[in-house]
């Protein structure tokens, strides 16, 4: 059966909303009527308080552009589960979204978290809960990071009060967390895949649901998203994929100087079929021609539909369609009236295969803050609902992501050969700094690791001196480039990996903990991680100098310590494989690696008040290892201690290859490991996650305590 194309131009929604006296038949039948979705936030404020029977609704304050009290929700109060909503009037559902988008926004200020994402598909989001019928229908959120208002409509309301928060609501989607919540997510560009997964699966079983994936264009410059619709097209299973157009990388990609729109030929492609007003119209009359008429026009409506399709580009139809996937659109994904229309026109056809909706949004859509805001206010700290001001925490340090950037320009003014790599992420890795001083050194090459690890490979094959810089997290995704393109050939590409070990609320999917244990096993990759901020810029210098091998060097999020900063930003180069002891102690050494050192530190200082010195060294590199240091360290002490904030495996497993390999183990000295433990640890402020990993500077003094034998000590202070 041939499905409908439907079209729903944008430029006509937005033409009437920003003159609600100007309309014309069309546009009057595409909005509905002027509604308050399309009122300007700024004529809103003139109204004061006003009684209805349904009691009294907020105002905005005097200058303020939004409400500074919570407005009434008596809609949403009603609303529960989905099933709620089954009987609501599309007027009603306009209204449930306005609701909607407000206790959003009232939420997020008293948490923080991801707000701009969410506001962009609130309509989106009640539509497809109107016309579907979750948790049987199984609705994905790709990233998982838009999904606020899919939590609020999904028995989750009460609680996103603690959302982000420990033993609080996730971020992201969690299969553990709800019956609704189909996949986990928080990486970009997996809900296509697991999607036909679940298609084909439910076709196996002889199932009747519908799969539905949201992905954000931002995801769609990730090779998994054509790697999954490839296949789709291929098999042919009934899915939806909606592709969530808000014209920009949905992570903070903006840069200084303002927004900076999505990468690559996909966006231009976008932007083509969006603006593309005579394929617009065709399809709209080949809609208007199959309601009005039906029957036998259903034939002439798919010839005016496919001479449509053809005026998208010279090969005569899109990239989607070339891969398999019937696509509609662009629809505007602010008018509920055009998204229940289409996707109950989907879901009632049968056998179309998969299927793809192109919905045009704004990123930050109803608080006037989000919208004019460069990062549409991607991810925020807590705010002030009615002025949008943000209560972001004072420091006297800056964050490690910043010091990185300080270096990394402090490099490149002295080598014009330097250059730097991300994916879609310059604001989270700080090259936007970069980026300012040097732009035409600066890639950002889309939600695309394993191309960004494999182009710098190519860079570095042209003299060139790349630095990759990827989370820690994010890494895991170009594993097989890190290996096969760089470490066996041995270029000298250099990693960055930020958000190194425990990341408090963004949770285990944004924890790093893996990457010394998958960095250290390659033969040729020289592994670092800095104990503070000036180490940092250290051993930024010191990649910058390494020219015949890979490194890589990690460092957490969080700012610096307040250690002084090597003059003019510019680091020494170290020398490779040697550590360094902080304080000369006996009986005991702790040898920290990274971050963790400044916990040996800590752990030593509370020790010397109970009587006790420690020797406490800071490693500095867990590839080559500082063999002299730790023999050293061995023989002249009872008891060596390693502590890592990463995974079994990582720093402790290399020194303890090196001292049973040597012999050392053979004698007095005793070895134990503080390592992450050997699970996933939620969400959580950053103190309640590094004691659940036992990583504190009092697990590591009871630990000390305890290969000691005072083990009443031990427990004295654990509690």
């Amino acid at each position: 059966m041939a499905l409908c194309a439907f079209s729903f131009p944008a430029h006509i929604n937005r033409a009437a909303a920003s003159d609600p006296q100007k309309s014309t038949p069309l546009t009057s039948h595409l909005l509905g009527g002027t509604d308050l979705l399309f009122q300007p936030l700024h004529k809103l404020s003139q109204v004061q308080v006003r009684k209805r029977p349904g009691g009294v609704y907020a105002s905005l304050s005097g200058g303020a552009e939004y409400y500074s009290q919570r407005p009434p929700t008596p809609l949403l109060d009603t609303i529960n589960y989905p099933i709620h909503m089954k009987n609501l009037s599309v007027k009603e559902l306009k209204q449930l979204a306005d609701e909607l988008r407000s206790d959003v926004i009232f939420n997020v200020s008293k948490t923080g978290g991801h707000l701009g994402s969410s506001l962009g598909v609130v309509e989106l989001t009640v539509a497809l809960h109107y016309v579907f019928n979750a948790p049987k229908d199984k609705i994905l959120w790709d990233v998982g990071h838009q999904s606020y208002p899919h939590k609020i409509l999904t028995g989750r309301r009460d609680k996103m009060h603690t959302i982000r928060q420990t033993n609080g609501l996730a971020g992201f989607t969690k299969r553990s967390e709800s019956e609704y919540d189909c996949f986990g997510t928080g990486h970009s560009s997996t809900t296509i895949s697991a999607g036909l997964g679940m298609a084909v699966g439910r076709d196996l079983k002889g199932e009747r649901n519908n799969v539905v994936a949201v992905i954000g264009d931002g995801a769609m410059t990730a090779g998994q998203a054509y790697e999954a619709m490839n296949n789709a097209g291929y098999l042919d299973s009934d899915m939806i994929v909606i592709l969530n157009d808000n014209k920009q990388v949905s992570l903070p990609t903006a840069n200084l100087d303002g927004p900076i729109p999505p990468v690559g030929a996909l966006s231009s492609a976008l932007s083509r079929l969006q603006s593309n007003r005579p394929l617009r119209e065709l399809r709209e009359v080949a809609k208007g021609v199959t309601k009005q008429i039906g029957g036998p026009m259903h034939e002439l409506a798919a010839k005016v539909d496919e001479y449509a399709r053809g005026m998208i580009s010279g090969s005569g139809s899109t990239l989607f369609e070339e891969l398999g996937l019937y696509y509609i659109g662009p629809v505007d994904g602010h008018n509920i009236d055009d998204l229940v229309s289409i996707l109950k026109e989907v879901k009632s056809t049968k056998s179309t295969g998969p299927v793809l909706i192109h919905v045009v949004t704004e990123k930050g859509r109803g608080y006037p803050y989000a919208e004019k805001a460069a990062d549409k206010y991607h991810g925020v700290a807590k705010f002030d609902p009615a002025t949008g001001k943000q209560f972001k925490g004072s420091s006297a340090t800056q964050s490690y992501t910043t010091y990185f950037a300080e270096a990394l320009i402090a490099e490149a003014e002295a080598d014009k050969n330097i250059v730097a790599i991300h994916a879609a992420m310059g604001g989270g890795t700080g090259l936007n700094l970069f980026l300012r001083h040097f732009p035409r050194r600066c890639f950002d090459v889309g939600i695309a690791e394993q191309h960004a690890v494999t182009f710098a490979a190519g860079l570095a094959c042209e003299g060139l001196k790349p630095f990759c810089a990827i989370y820690s997290s994010f890494m895991q995704r170009a594993y097989d480039q890190v290996v096969h393109d760089v470490d066996l050939q041995k270029l000298p590409v250099r990693f960055a990996m930020d958000r190194a070990g425990l990341v408090g609320a963004d949770g285990p999917t944004h924890c790093g903990a893996f990457d010394v244990t998958f960095m250290a096993c390659l033969p040729n990759m020289v592994v670092m991680a800095p104990s503070d901020e000036a180490e940092l810029f250290h051993m930024v210098a010191t990649a910058a100098a390494i020219d015949d091998r890979p490194s890589c060097f990690r460092y957490p999020r969080g700012n610096g310590i307040g250690v002084q900063l090597p003059p003019g930003n510019k680091g020494v180069p170290l020398e490779i494989g040697k550590g360094r002891v902080l304080i000369e102690g006996e009986r005991v050494a702790l040898l920290g690696y990274g971050a963790a050192v400044q916990s040996c530190l800590a752990a030593a200082a509370f020790l010397e008040s109970h009587g006790l010195r420690l020797t406490v060294a800071d490693a500095r590199f867990c590839k080559p290892l500082d063999h002299s240091l730790i023999r050293t360290l061995a023989k002249s002490h009872e008891f060596l201690i390693t502590v890592e904030e990463g995974s079994i495996g990582g720093f402790g497993s290399h020194v303890a290859q090196f001292l049973a390999l040597n012999g050392l183990l053979d004698g007095t000295v005793k070895w134990r490991p503080l390592v992450l433990p050997d699970q996933y640890i939620d969400h959580g402020s950053p103190a309640d996650q590094l004691a659940q990993a036992g990583l504190t500077p009092s697990h590591i003094a009871a630990t000390v305590f305890n290969v000691l034998g005072q083990n009443r000590e031990a427990l004295e202070i654990m509690s």
